[in-house]
């Protein structure tokens, strides 16, 4: 039996974190004014495309953003379950063997006709990238192939009940063929979104005019620009000034001079995303556990929460928001314990001959404060540290190559695919691709494993949390405070709907008042 969509029953209806709110949770000003169909808008977006447009990286997200890359499918927010979009229905032909139903006459912006040898090749390029994406990747997809014009099907290593979820990854995203050149990915005009690239400026911003073939209908901006702005109060003062009309990701720090503001429309929805100080588990001092569960004793994480982030954050009990239903409810909140943990300091003999490093990144505000305040209660221990304020993407490659001590960074666990397997996969495994912490347990890696192949959600979800529960004993990491997902949203702007998953944003729906 083909199936239009996966029921939620296989993975994320069940999160109450809110997200249900975010469908309903929209902006929309002066409705009694018609839309301009010849009006732009202009996006703050908190992230900057740094890999040639290479959709294996983030720099997806940007063209998914953009309202440029489209999927095969699309995990809806209103309905929680991973619909329909360039495939039209999927059915499994074994466990291991996907069949994806092509909608019929897609047109790339480019004017070719998009078939399954363009879908297929699209996927493989993705597979065959030197730094995998974390969602889809040869560990999780074998094969990709067009078994005829419009079937594409996809292979798996082994059965992988979530394997829709991954291709509603914006890392599965489909190019024209023209796209792929010697020199990378050229995403002008080369996609199936309601938006078209057809400039950029490096480093600075996108340009993008209206779709007028647009497979789903009207578009109804003439296009739009979506602008890097890494630094999160430069984005908030953007779309203050009128600069921006919509600005993503505001920090906690803007958002009272934002909320006072009668021009602007504050938008606000509970997010699978926790602010984490990272700890290098593959050199000293965070090798050590000991040295870890003292890191965590020494910060005061609810008043971190009160203070930095007003209130508008939650502190963190653990790797997963506890509304999640795979988290354990008998983890609390940390207690501050400084006496312990200078015991564990001093009992595990390291000596310290120079300070820690503890990199901030910029495109969070509030993590400088943060930053201090972690800087401060680590000298009652200890510890000491130095704050260094960095761009993200000027950090990842030492990061991830385990040549640092600590980074404060937010991660949203369901960005990857909609289902936390993909967080506990690639973050935390031995071998996963975004293993920042540099953490390896193999009781971990057998966990995840098993519930990588676990088709009944209640068993699945059990073994999320024994996992987590794990990873919480180890004191991988330390878990901060739990996240609001906060965007600023200008007077003229009409049917804007917040994406906690930050995927979506430039819509044939989105409109703007003159």
């Amino acid at each position: 039996m083909k199936l239009g969509r996966l029921s939620a029953a296989a993975g994320f209806a069940a999160l109450a974190l809110a997200l249900a709110a975010c469908s309903s949770t929209s902006a929309s000003s002066a409705p009694e004014k018609a839309a301009d169909p010849e009006a732009r808008v202009v996006v703050a977006n908190f992230r900057a495309p740094v890999s040639n447009w290479a959709l294996e990286s983030d720099d997806a997200y940007v063209l998914s953003i953009a309202g440029c890359l489209e999927t095969l499918a699309k995990y809806d927010q209103g309905t929680k379950t991973v619909e329909p979009m360039l495939a039209t229905s999927w059915k499994q032909a074994s466990d291991t063997e996907w069949d994806f139903e092509l909608r019929k006459n897609v047109e790339f912006q480019d004017g070719t006709i998009m078939d399954a040898k363009a879908v297929a090749a699209s996927l493989n390029h993705v597979l065959k990238a030197t730094a995998p994406a974390r969602a889809v990747n040869p560990k999780t997809i074998k094969k990709v192939e067009a078994l005829d014009a419009d079937t594409v099907r996809v292979t798996t290593p082994g059965a992988d009940p979530l394997l829709p979820y991954r291709m509603a990854s914006v890392n599965a995203g489909v190019l024209s063929p023209a796209a792929y050149t010697g020199k990378g990915i050229d995403p002008m005009n080369h996609c199936t979104g309601p938006f078209a690239p057809v400039s950029e400026k490096a480093g600075q911003s996108l340009t993008l005019d209206r779709n007028e073939n647009y497979w789903d209908g009207e578009v109804k901006l003439a296009g739009g620009e979506i602008r890097y702005i890494t630094e999160g109060a430069t984005r908030a003062t953007q779309v203050q000034t009128g600069e921006a009309d919509i600005s993503m990701s505001i920090p906690a720090t803007s958002l009272a001079t934002l909320e006072a503001d009668d021009k602007i429309s504050v938008l606000k929805a509970d997010s699978p995303r926790t602010s984490t100080l990272y700890l290098n588990n593959s050199r000293a001092p965070f090798d050590n556990p000991e040295l870890r569960k003292a890191a965590t004793m020494a910060l005061d994480l609810p008043a971190m929460a009160a203070s930095i982030y007003e209130g508008a954050a939650q502190p963190a009990t653990g790797p997963f928001a506890p509304s999640e239903p795979w988290a354990n409810p008998d983890l609390a909140v940390p207690q501050v314990n400084i006496e312990e943990a200078k015991k564990l300091v001093e009992a595990s003999g390291y000596q310290q001959e120079k300070p820690l490093e503890i990199i901030a990144i910029t495109e969070r505000a509030e993590f400088a404060g943060v930053g201090a305040i972690i800087q401060e209660q680590f000298k009652q221990i200890g510890l000491q540290a130095n704050v260094l304020t960095k761009s993200y993407g000027a950090a990842e490659p030492d990061v991830l190559a385990g040549k640092y001590d600590m980074i404060l960074s937010q991660r949203n666990r369901m960005i990857d695919i909609a289902d936390p397997i993909g967080f506990l996969q690639s973050d935390y495994t031995c071998e996963g691709g975004y293993n920042l912490s540099q953490y390896c347990n193999e009781d971990y890696d057998k966990l995840v494993g098993q519930a990588l192949v676990e088709k009944d959600e209640t068993k699945r979800h059990d073994l999320y949390r024994k996992a987590g529960d794990i990873l919480a004993e180890d004191a991988a990491n330390v878990w901060l405070v739990n996240e609001q997902a906060i965007d600023a949203v200008g007077a003229k702007v009409q049917g804007y709907v917040q994406d906690p998953l930050t995927r979506y944003v430039l819509t044939k729906d989105l409109a703007k008042t003159s």
